[in-house]
């Protein structure tokens, strides 16, 4: 597995302490949108599909800060939107990585080039490419030609400088496993940092709502695409939990743990999660008080969450079995494996 061990045992710690405080509910990542603004209209994306007034919006550096102290998870995602338009976004990282959390920038890959020059290699700096597969298949998905080879461009000059690189992959209806497979062989042959994938969410404002899985949709395809890995033939590079992966393919059976990735915006703390759009708190101990959990996730019946098995969701579930002592073994044997 691709997670570097400075994480994993910074997450562990966390995760322990936070058991020993007595407490149920806590965060693992912070997801981190200082804007929604974006280069790319994805049809399977429900990100950008905010008035215009709210596409303006940004969130300031010490915004940012603040939420990240006050979440105090020791991961910090930045989707979006692109975050790479932030016209400080520079400040943004520095500062979080100054914190000493692990951030994930997540971009498309379009800008990346050219803004590399505004950061430093760092063992908490994580650029998260995406790529939903090889070329014509990744530029369909984001409705533009080129795209494909512009990313793939920055990954390289990015590892080059020495920074670290993960490529994000979204997996939708129609994905061909074979096609993953080699897609995953390229990116091997990229030397990246690690593979992040998970199943598409069906946003209810995503232009395109055919390319969504199904519960048992998501299972048979990812036992597909991944049965070279578990069977031991392929040693790709994920940068997950292997429970996780296990999930997945159906072999766990998880519920969700919606608080573990809380949302903060332009608009607040999104209610309940970084999926749902339900409204918004003011701070992250409302979000966290207030919220009928029991009212979310898979188990809860409610239809908004019926086939949901996004890493967002789950991972912090698999995150926490991982520190049961049956699996222990596994998750160390994962990290240097």
């Amino acid at each position: 597995m691709a997670i570097q061990l400075q994480q994993a045992i910074a997450v562990g710690t966390y995760i322990l302490k936070q058991r020993l405080q007595g407490k149920k509910r806590f965060p693992l990542v912070l997801m981190l949108e200082p804007l929604f603004r974006c280069n790319l209209a994805c049809p399977g994306c429900g990100k950008i599909q905010h008035p215009v007034e709210i596409l303006k919006k940004h969130l300031t550096p010490e915004e940012c800060f603040a939420a990240a102290e006050e979440c105090g998870a020791p991961i910090v995602s930045i989707p979006g939107g692109e975050p790479l338009l932030h016209p400080q976004i520079d400040q943004i990282v520095k500062g979080l990585v100054a914190r000493r959390k692990f951030v994930y920038l997540c971009t498309n890959g379009l800008l990346l080039e050219d803004k590399l020059h505004l950061f430093e290699p760092s063992v908490y700096l994580t650029f998260s490419v995406h790529l939903d597969g090889l070329k014509s298949t990744h530029d369909k998905c984001v409705n533009r030609e080129g795209v494909f080879d512009i990313a793939v461009k920055a990954i390289k000059k990015a590892k080059s400088l020495g920074f670290r690189v993960t490529v994000n992959t979204t997996v939708f209806q129609g994905t061909d496993p074979k096609e993953m497979h080699s897609f995953f062989d390229f990116l091997e042959s990229l030397k990246i940092d690690g593979i992040m994938i998970s199943p598409g969410y069906s946003y209810e404002k995503a232009p395109a709502q055919d390319l969504f899985l199904k519960r048992e949709q998501t299972k048979a395809l990812f036992r597909q695409i991944l049965q070279p890995w578990k069977s031991g033939k392929k040693r790709w590079n994920f940068n997950h939990n292997p429970l996780f992966l296990e999930f997945l393919m159906g072999e766990k059976d998880y519920d969700c743990t919606p608080w573990g990735s809380p949302c903060y915006s332009v608009l607040g703390w999104q209610k309940p999660c970084y999926l749902l759009g339900e409204g918004y708190y003011p701070t992250f101990k409302d979000l966290l008080e207030n919220t009928d959990w029991e009212k979310y996730g898979h188990r809860s019946g409610n239809p908004k969450c019926a086939d949901c098995m996004v890493h967002c969701g789950y991972e912090p579930t698999a995150a926490m079995d991982a520190l049961n002592i049956e699996n222990t073994g596994k998750a160390i044997t994962s990290l240097f494996g």
